[in-house]
């Protein structure tokens, strides 16, 4: 199964269709409160629009279940909150709300043009995104003594650059210093011939845990 996607930052962006005006906002999020706030800052922002149809995907946590929500906000059923959701889910977005505020033109779409309507705004909404991808990492930790800190640092950010690792800040205690590499599992063992290599041998890798992390797709 692939990776989630999140958002890196906010995004709107505004589709045409028939003279009604789409506007699509899509946010990042971790509660139903906090979509719940967004959606009253929009119709404050925009009180004169006739509908503000919402669709919101939250990742599954240790405390809850993957959620999903939608509303037509007084669309015909089916035809705004449900597409915007569908692709929400087709792009593999998680703890996304989605907003499309529309404004009337005086033509009637029809549902089918709603549908691709709505479908569409989230869609381009999505691609005029930066998307990064959540995934769970392996917290690898080198200890070396504090002498050693200089090359071990450089040696370290130096292979993490080029396999798109994480290097956090080095931790120091008295005598020896601690080096923590956030890495994907299937480079583990890369890291631990490069340790291997720059250190002949006196230094080795141990893994702490997992975390989840954001990282570029």
């Amino acid at each position: 199964m692939p990776d989630p996607l999140v958002l890196a930052a906010d995004v709107e962006t505004e589709l045409v269709e028939k003279r009604s005006r789409f506007l699509t906002r899509l946010h990042r999020v971790a509660e139903v409160e906090q979509a719940d706030a967004l959606l009253r800052t929009a119709r404050a922002q925009h009180p004169d629009a006739r509908h503000h149809c919402t669709a919101l995907v939250l990742g599954e946590t240790a405390q809850r279940a993957e959620m999903h929500r939608s509303n037509d906000d007084g669309e015909p059923a089916g035809t705004a909150g449900m597409p915007m959701l569908q692709s929400l889910l087709h792009a593999g977005a998680v703890d996304t709300f989605a907003i499309v505020i529309r404004y009337f033109g005086g033509v009637k779409l029809g549902a089918g043009g709603l549908v691709r309507a709505y479908t569409a705004g989230v869609e381009q909404a999505l691609a005029a995104a930066t998307l990064l991808r959540r995934t769970e990492l392996v917290v690898a930790r080198i200890e070396v003594p504090p002498a050693e800190v200089g090359l071990a640092e450089n040696a370290v950010r130096v292979w993490a650059a080029a396999q798109g690792a994480t290097v956090e800040p080095t931790q120091y205690s008295a005598r020896s210093a601690v080096l923590t590499v956030l890495v994907a599992p299937e480079e583990l063992e890369a890291l631990a011939a490069d340790t291997a290599r720059w250190s002949s041998g006196r230094h080795a890798v141990e893994e702490d845990g997992r975390r989840t992390a954001d990282v570029p797709r």
